[in-house]
């Protein structure tokens, strides 16, 4: 019996990557060659989606904010303002925390978009991923959540996307009522239950005034001040350290630092507050340690082997989010 002769592949279109579209990773590949997907230009595509940005939010007014909304604020929004302006039907862009039933993004029936920070994301790439998910909550239907979708890798970042000089102004709530049209009415079906639960998991939380980006919490044994800072890290570290061997760390009786964590390449000092202190007594002695910190972040001396030590303190309880 004669072999059945297996079709000869077309010969792969003469086009650039940039004309193949994002399919399926076992669809047959849009450039011909015949192969599929993942095994042709997916190879590429998979590559750029896998590769970590290590700073997705540098170049954006507030960095330091952002990182606070995406890992350290419950519930808290911030306008956002279109390089190009607002599309036509689209009276308003804003940026929150988090959506009902982890929407990435929602358009209200009014036309105004809201899109979620603190979502999974497809790639490595937290800005090109969520310049995605504004891109079509844009031209989304009025009234709809916008779904979950595969980031082109060559698509838009936010920073090609928002105005570079529009400030960033965070404004934290102490529930997700902002969810809804208007905050008083009366949410119904999955998304009065997702707000049930959003409210009761949300810890109290506030946005210090008179320095950057440091954030107060509430919890049931003790509070906290978490901090993000711009500084390069290993400057910042040396810096802490410098403060920390001269018992000069705190930020007043019962406080400590407790070390940092990363997350979006920022380093963000914790300190442990007592049970009694408010967000309002961090004020002053968190705008008197920012003084200590910029002097001792112009010290450029080899540090001493106490200093070394409170360095290597700092660093053993330093955890990395992202």
């Amino acid at each position: 019996m004669a072999k059945k002769r297996r079709p000869r592949p077309t010969q792969p279109r003469a086009v650039s990557d940039a004309e193949i579209p994002v399919v399926g990773a076992r669809e047959p590949c849009p450039c011909g060659s015949g192969r599929r997907y993942k095994a042709c230009h997916g190879r590429a595509a998979a590559q750029a989606a896998t590769e970590l940005v290590r700073r997705p939010f540098e170049g954006l007014p507030g960095e330091c904010d952002w990182v606070a909304l995406r890992e350290l604020v419950p519930a808290a929004t911030a306008p956002l303002t279109l390089r190009d302006g607002l599309p036509e039907g689209v009276p308003s862009v804003t940026l929150a925390t988090v959506l009902p039933m982890a929407w990435p993004a929602l358009r209200r029936e009014d036309g105004a978009v809201l899109i979620g920070v603190q979502n999974d994301t497809a790639t490595g790439d937290l800005s090109r991923d969520l310049a995605d998910v504004l891109t079509r909550a844009l031209t989304a239907e009025p009234g709809s959540p916008v779904s979950a979708g595969r980031t082109p890798p060559d698509g838009p970042r936010l920073q090609d996307l928002l105005d570079l000089d529009a400030p960033f102004e965070p404004e934290l709530h102490q529930g997700f009522e902002f969810w809804l049209d208007d905050p008083e009415q009366q949410a119904a079906g999955e998304v009065a239950a997702s707000l049930e639960r959003a409210n009761e998991a949300a810890l109290p939380t506030a946005r210090l005034t008179g320095v950057e980006a440091a954030y107060w919490c509430e919890t049931p044994e003790k509070n906290h001040l978490r901090w993000v800072m711009p500084h390069p890290e290993e400057r910042l570290l040396d810096a802490l350290a410098r403060l920390h061997a001269r018992g000069a760390s705190s930020l007043g009786e019962q406080t400590r630092l407790v070390g940092s964590f990363r997350a979006h390449g920022l380093l963000v000092p914790v300190w442990d507050l007592p049970s009694g202190m408010s967000a309002q007594d961090c004020e002053e002695p968190a705008a008197e340690f920012a003084k200590r910190l910029a002097e001792a972040l112009e010290t450029d001396a080899p540090l001493t082997q106490e200093e070394r030590r409170a360095r290597n303190g700092l660093t053993n309880r330093q955890v990395t989010l992202n």
